[in-house]
């Protein structure tokens, strides 16, 4: 089992250290853009050895997104065997289990190995675990986290599902996306992140209670704003399903609208989305209604604009696409998704606005700046 260095290490750049070096060290200004690490030589790029717990070699190699993905699973696997037995406890209800340190060191005979404790939901309990994989363990454990916040707040979480606005008419829209019972979980679960799970997270029974005493009181006020908000999404999205429906002379604009749309709204796309993009989404498909307008009128002037478009998200989807292959979560990248969709509102519905000026210039310059 090959150790891990804690989180700060992995996120920090070759080139953003050595420039930091150079700065503090030698008085040296080295700008970012100034490293070309494509052109270097295989031989001067990290090489990486995984070994086991017995230094025997598992894998080797200078990609090391390449070597998680294909040993991920079973170091996963082998870390559990290791920290659980230690470190783990299973059937929570209350916060009955200290403080939740950030980073755990575990000692396996002569290695020392870094874990990081989440809370996994479990339905009707949580369990208290240590992963290997930081990213992992902050996804999993929000998820644990608000399960251990609807456990203590037991009476509030039997009254909104009993209570949710308009559940039924919005269950009827929801069809297209799932059922009524996914429906409801998604509603509870982000009336809960909102009500309790604001940054930074509790580490402590008193600040989890402190949550608790906060996020009841607020509870069914932010659940109504929220079922507002998604009831005039739903209904949107009816009235777009339709008028595409007569865009059969028009096919490569009709399908460029519906993959925005399955973008837009996946399955779960209430609580896939975070509540300050979510509130946009009404905006971005009353601009895929303004396009469908325009488009009649002037196919022309949409082919010309969707020419300007595309190339910028075409990129943006092979990025996408290697990096959920590798396993990796770019917050550049997935704010440079919406800023995507807002260079759609300034091309396809100029009279909506955007919060922010956005143009493909700037963003083809934002791009390049990604990439150094």
């Amino acid at each position: 089992m090959a150790s891990a260095e804690p989180q700060r290490h992995e996120e920090l750049a070759l080139a953003e250290a050595i420039a930091r070096y150079a700065r503090e060290e030698l008085n040296l200004v080295l700008p970012l853009d100034g490293f070309r690490p494509e052109l270097l030589s295989a031989h001067l790029t990290m090489n990486f050895r995984v070994v086991d717990e017995h230094g025997r070699q598992l894998a080797m190699g200078r990609n090391l997104a390449q070597l998680r993905a294909e040993l991920g699973e079973q170091a996963g696997e082998q870390f559990s065997a290791i920290a659980q037995p230690k470190a783990a406890l299973s059937g929570i209800t209350s916060w009955n289990f200290g403080e939740l340190q950030e980073i755990m060191e575990i000692r396996q005979s002569a290695q020392i190995l870094i874990g990081y404790p989440a809370l996994l939901d479990r339905g009707d309990s949580v369990d208290l675990e240590v992963l290997d994989a930081p990213q992992k363990a902050r996804e999993l454990h929000r998820d644990g986290l608000r399960r251990l916040f609807m456990l203590q707040l037991k009476e509030q979480t039997k009254y909104l599902e009993k209570n949710l606005p308009g559940l039924r008419d919005l269950g009827m829209q929801f069809l297209p996306f799932g059922d009524a019972a996914s429906l409801k979980d998604q509603l509870l679960r982000v009336s809960f992140d909102r009500a309790c799970m604001a940054e930074p997270l509790p580490t402590s029974e008193a600040q989890f209670l402190r949550r608790c005493d906060e996020g009841k009181t607020r509870l069914s006020l932010l659940a109504q704003e929220i079922c507002r908000l998604v009831g005039g999404i739903l209904g949107e999205y009816q009235a777009l399903q339709k008028k595409l429906q007569g865009l059969k002379n028009l096919p490569q604009p009709a399908r460029e609208m519906e993959e925005q749309l399955a973008r837009l709204l996946p399955k779960n796309f209430i609580a896939a989305t975070a509540w300050e993009r979510l509130q946009h989404v009404p905006r971005y498909l009353k601009a895929v209604a303004l396009r469908l307008e325009k488009l009649r009128a002037d196919p022309a002037r949409d082919a010309r604009w969707s020419a300007e478009f595309n190339p910028l998200w075409q990129t943006w989807l092979r990025e996408d696409l290697k990096q959920r292959k590798q396993g990796v979560a770019d917050a550049q990248l997935a704010q440079f998704r919406w800023l995507l969709e807002e260079l759609r509102v300034s091309l396809y519905a100029q009279e909506l606005r955007t919060p922010v000026p956005v143009s493909v210039k700037r963003l083809q310059k934002m791009w390049q700046s990604m990439q150094r």
